[in-house]
């Protein structure tokens, strides 16, 4: 049964991110977008035996009581909810039971992973075959680590889609972050099932493909006791990349993006992947966006390098010391005036949890640069690096799409940055144009009121509602000395 046709749509996204998650109702309709704030919670992976884990059981709590606070504080009931998350991890079920607790993406158990589907598949037919990026944690290698489990499972569900199970029963797997298994074939948008037969990965296990918009049900009855309402649940770009791509602000396709938050995506939209052997040796992915769109984009380690430092400075502080915050480090950052060393923000040391500041101290003594010797010349180093690693993406992306931005977005939690922000710009020689910070939660917004009819039109005509409803700040890149 097709939406009914709605004039406005009150809708709740629930957007995880890899530290924290969210619960937002949006307000759309009339040519107007509101958000508000409902609900924020943490989520803390937690290290067992075994390794790394997600804390999922927490985290379904935690959106449960995120959407009822959602009903009681609109006085009423929502529209719809839609999920959004990072990509990769999943849980593997049998008769709808999960078999064990899902791995965090940061767990080093992949290596061997990698080294099995490698002697199955060469990385440049690999490549040819998913054209995503090569990074250890894809989804692809840690099912080969999964091997003793797959002939028991019967169902991978992804982590909005498995939230999305819980909530509804339906085991599906939405598109955008489908893309980011290795196991999608990117111009088709469909199952791989020829490659997952080589890699040992029954098809079966693969749920059913839908798209953002598509309806997935309606909360089953406990879920709908919790909440106080049984609320239909419409698949988003359930890839928070995806999501965010979505509230660009602009209508303009000769633009880039960073995606900034703990991951900066870096990179342009595409109506079709690129899948050269340039582009797979410059480490891009070509990953499904809203509306067929590709995210042809690269993935830079992010604000990541930032949390964790501040993570290790709090755990090293004394109880009569105050570790000092991270505004503090960047009004440090921002007060240093001499010139401080750009790293490789990609290098894999920076991956795992721990002393990221005496990773980079050490990467810069095997380079036999000058290392940073205070907090706030390793913070500026941290953020001079990442703008740099932004800009020399965004330039060699035009170059392998052919097509030039001359604007940069960034939007995410990065779009507060203010320092990253005019960095970037300089950098770059390029705008840089900063907001929404929200951008995850728009996109997510935006797509569930499309489908009820409160909105209609192209990305281009939701990204005009975005850009109307929170217009981003300018930066202009300064001449470089």
């Amino acid at each position: 049964m097709s939406p009914r046709p709605a004039a406005r749509a009150t809708v709740a996204a629930v957007d995880l991110g890899a530290t924290s998650g969210r619960v937002i109702v949006g307000h759309v309709g009339g040519g107007e977008l509101r958000l508000r704030h409902v609900a924020r919670f943490g989520n803390e992976p937690v290290r067992t035996r075994d390794g790394l884990h997600w804390n999922l059981l927490e985290l379904y709590r935690q959106v449960l009581a995120g959407l009822a606070e959602a009903r009681r504080d609109d006085a009423g009931s929502l529209d719809s909810v839609g999920i959004d998350s990072w990509a990769v991890d999943y849980g593997l079920l049998r008769r709808g039971r999960l078999l064990g607790v899902p791995y965090h993406y940061r767990d080093d158990r992949t290596a061997a992973g990698v080294e099995h589907v490698h002697a199955l598949v060469p990385p440049d037919e690999l490549y040819r075959h998913n054209g995503l990026q090569h990074l250890p944690f894809n989804t692809v290698f840690q099912l080969a680590c999964d091997a003793d489990l797959l002939p028991v499972a019967d169902r991978m569900l992804l982590v909005p889609d498995l939230l999305a199970y819980w909530l509804t029963g339906a085991q599906v797997a939405e598109r955008t972050n489908a893309s980011t298994t290795g196991l999608l074939d990117p111009r088709t948008g469909e199952w791989d099932t020829a490659l997952a037969s080589r890699l040992g990965v029954p098809a079966s296990i693969l749920p059913p493909l839908v798209d953002p918009g598509a309806s997935l049900g309606v909360l089953t009855d406990e879920a709908a006791r919790v909440v106080g309402q049984g609320v239909p649940v419409t698949a988003v770009g359930s890839h928070d990349t995806a999501s965010a791509v979505v509230a660009v602000p602009s209508t303009d396709r000769d633009v880039a993006y960073v995606s900034c938050g703990t991951w900066g995506l870096v990179g342009l939209e595409l109506d079709a992947p690129v899948l050269t052997e340039s582009a797979r040796a410059a480490r891009f992915t070509n990953e499904g966006g809203v509306d067929g769109r590709v995210r042809f984009l690269h993935n830079v380690m992010g604000l990541w390098l930032l949390s964790e430092s501040v993570r290790t400075w709090e755990r090293s502080a004394t109880t009569e010391q105050r570790s000092s915050t991270l505004a503090e480090l960047l009004d440090a950052a921002t007060a240093v005036t001499g010139p401080v060393t750009v790293f490789d923000v990609d290098d894999p040391r920076f991956l795992p949890p721990g002393d990221i500041p005496g990773r980079i101290v050490a990467w810069c003594r095997e380079h036999d640069v000058a290392a940073p010797q205070t907090r706030g010349e390793l913070v500026r180093s941290i953020v001079e690096s990442l703008a740099q690693a932004f800009a020399d993406t965004v330039d060699e992306a035009s170059r392998l799409a052919g097509r030039r931005a001359t604007v940069i977005h960034v939007v995410g939690g990065g779009a507060l940055n203010t320092l990253l922000c005019q960095a970037t710009a300089d950098r770059s020689g390029l705008t840089v144009l900063a907001g929404p910070v929200e951008a995850t939660a728009i996109g997510n917004v935006l797509v569930q009121a499309r489908a009820l009819g409160a909105v209609d039109g192209t990305l281009e005509d939701l990204r005009d509602l975005v850009l109307r409803s929170s217009p981003p700040v300018r930066y202009e890149p300064r001449a470089q000395h």
